[in-house]
């Protein structure tokens, strides 16, 4: 069997590799490379193999860095079949109809700009209708269901804990195993059940997000929530979270519903402007199975953590708008996480100069976005070509990481005990820094590869 990794190669995004077994070639995951516009352009646009001759393709989880690239394939020729989780489907339907419109809405503003200059105008990367058709190739299948592939290969989803729906990937191929974590997520999360641990396997594909990084615990991130929301409403401030429609704007819901139900918190208005996040989270809604037990204790109470207090979902873009000239204290939530995109870009704009207000970072920020810098609090930022002040405070929670830290990967590891490890979906310098201390355990079959990389396991 040959594995070829082209994409989360020695970074955090474009997730993609291919698996080659009698006759057959696998695609695992399809994702987005997001990143600096021409190289971005370059590599979503150009597939390193012809789709037309992949036969199917197995998708961890949705986020957009693992299938937003699915359109794009479907439209150069793919015909297979898409297997993923049912909770995974339903996201994908939604999250890549809303990426196609991104793609569309960005391509006429570019193509405005290209015509001016007397050049081509492009064509978008994929469009809605595009997404929309992608969906006709869905094969939606259980956790612990197996694919059977051919004779010898079977396909098996298991719980992954990072966000609903998500799984790490087995194949089994005759005797041999070998696991890809996808995003690994950690124990104890809100709302979805904690990661399955898998025990001796041949081959580990690891994820490497927080390799050389220890988050808080997750069981601090309500009392630090707590203060914050406190701190800030006293002073009479706002409070602005980008948080990632799928997973990070539930859970942080969840942890203002508890903190709310047992009276630590004023009631403030709270405001999820996100349209893609009101959609998802009503997928959320939909997908009981993946709860944990203390999260269907909730509902089996009555209770909604998805619908309490004076929680508002804003979808039409003159409500959101409208929450520049709201004067009392209130929270934002609004994607895109990273700050790349999307309404946050405005509620940033028009709140960070003020130093009564707060900015909440809850996750991974890749080098290079807004995210990041704002987290590491430039003084200056720049937001639609103009420069602010970071006057706001800003508190960074990494205890809302939807990933396993340093010592969740290694006792993953450990318990899958490989005998071969290749390493992705990860920062350079956390990928050798965590090799390091796999190969200090005695690990010493571990690569990382680079894009394009082959081997025959």
């Amino acid at each position: 069997m040959k594995l070829t990794f082209f994409g989360a190669t020695r970074n955090v995004t474009g997730s993609m590799f291919l698996i080659e077994h009698n006759e057959l070639n696998i695609l695992v995951e399809c994702g987005l490379y997001q990143g600096h516009r021409q190289e971005s352009e370059e590599l979503n646009r150009k597939f390193p193999f012809d789709p037309s001759d992949i036969d199917m393709v197995f998708i961890s989880h949705a986020h957009i860095d693992h299938s937003g690239n699915l359109p794009n394939l479907v439209k150069n020729g793919f015909k297979g079949k898409i297997y993923a989780t049912p909770a995974t489907c339903d996201l994908m339907e939604i999250m890549l109809k809303d990426s196609g419109h991104i793609h569309e809405m960005d391509i006429k503003y570019l193509n405005k700009k290209l015509v001016q200059k007397g050049e081509e105008p492009k064509e978008p990367l994929y469009t809605v209708e595009d997404a929309e058709k992608t969906g006709n190739y869905f094969a939606s299948v259980n956790y612990y269901v197996p694919v059977e592939v051919d004779s010898e290969m079977s396909v098996t989803f298991i719980e992954a804990g990072h966000i609903l729906g998500s799984s790490q990937i087995l194949f089994e191929i005759g005797d041999k195993t070998m696991l890809f974590t996808g995003d690994l997520g950690r124990q104890h999360l809100p709302i979805i059940r904690d990661p399955d641990r898998v025990d001796d396997v041949d081959i580990l594909i690891t994820e490497t997000t927080y390799g050389n990084r220890l988050h808080k615990k997750i069981e601090d991130s309500m009392g630090e929530l707590e203060k914050i929301i406190n701190t800030t409403v006293e002073r009479g401030g706002k409070i602005i979270i980008p948080a990632f429609s799928v997973g990070r704007t539930q859970e942080i819901l969840y942890d203002i519903f508890q903190l709310e139900n047992d009276g630590k918190i004023p009631d403030i208005p709270i405001y999820v402007d996100s349209p893609l996040s009101s959609r998802v989270t009503k997928v959320f809604r939909n997908h009981p199975e993946c709860y944990d037990s203390d999260t269907m204790a909730i509902f089996n109470e009555n209770k909604n953590v998805f619908n309490f207090g004076k929680l508002k979902f804003i979808t039409e873009v003159e409500e959101s708008k409208a929450l520049n000239s709201v004067d009392e204290s209130h929270m934002i939530i609004s994607a895109s996480g990273m700050c790349e995109a999307g309404r946050i870009l405005h509620h940033l704009k028009n709140n960070i100069t003020n130093p009564d207000n707060t900015v909440i970072i809850t996750g991974f920020m890749a080098a290079n976005t807004l995210g990041r810098r704002i987290m590491e609090k430039h003084k200056q930022v720049r937001i639609f070509g103009e420069e602010y002040d970071l006057n706001a405070d800003v508190y960074v929670m990494n205890e809302y990481s939807a990933h396993a830290d340093k010592l969740g990967l290694l006792k993953h590891l450990k318990e899958a005990d490989p005998e071969r490890i290749f390493l992705l979906h990860g920062e350079e310098t956390q990928q050798f820094a965590f090799k390091d201390t796999v190969e200090k355990d005695g690990y010493n079959n571990v690569e990382v590869p680079e894009r394009g990389d082959s081997f025959v396991v």
